[in-house]
Order: C-alpha cells, then structure tokens, then sequence
C-alpha cells in the first residue's frame, strides 16, 4: 500500500471521525438533559459536585469513545469492500534505541 493510500485513508477517517464525535456530543449532552433534566456540568464550576462532574465525564467519555469505535470500524469495512484491500497500519511512531 502506498503513500498515497495511506493519506487518502487518514483523510476519509479523519473527517469521518470529526463529524461523528461533534454529533455524539451532542447526542450525549441531550441524553443528559433527558435523563437528569438539566444541561451538562461545567467540570470546572464550583458549585458542581464531584460526583455530578465525573459522572458527566464517564457519560461522555464512553458515548463519544463507542462512537468513535463503530464508526472506524464500519469505515474500515467499507473501505475493504470500495478499495479492495485492508486499511493501512494506524501511524504507529518506532523508535529504535541504541
């Protein structure tokens, strides 16, 4: 697999991947207000609980993150079936040390 590939598939993930998590997080936060009737705490706010704020980021954290996972695997099979070869390695840095 090429160069080329490989920036195509970074691309077609890259974008993929940010217009999915500004949905999740937006599909989380009206989960929130649904669930506990009131907007999503500021983690930074006083006057919210520790408990309240680590909820919100469990909450959060888990729902943009499965997102996130579903999404670059229903990428990769697709790309599999248009391309007709596995997705490229994920960048992995490696660093040899002497």
């Amino acid at each position: 697999m090429g160069a080329s590939e490989k920036l195509l598939w970074n691309l077609y993930v890259g974008v993929i991947g940010v217009v999915t998590t500004v949905a999740a997080q937006q599909l989380v936060s009206a989960g929130w207000k649904v669930v506990t009737g009131s907007k999503p705490p500021k983690p930074t706010d006083p006057e919210v609980s520790t408990v309240e704020a680590v909820s919100w980021a469990l909450a959060s954290g888990l729902g943009v993150g499965v997102t996130q996972l579903l999404v670059k695997r229903s990428a990769a099979r697709r790309w599999a079936d248009r391309i007709g070869q596995h997705t490229p390695p994920g960048g992995k840095l490696k660093l040899k040390i002497k």
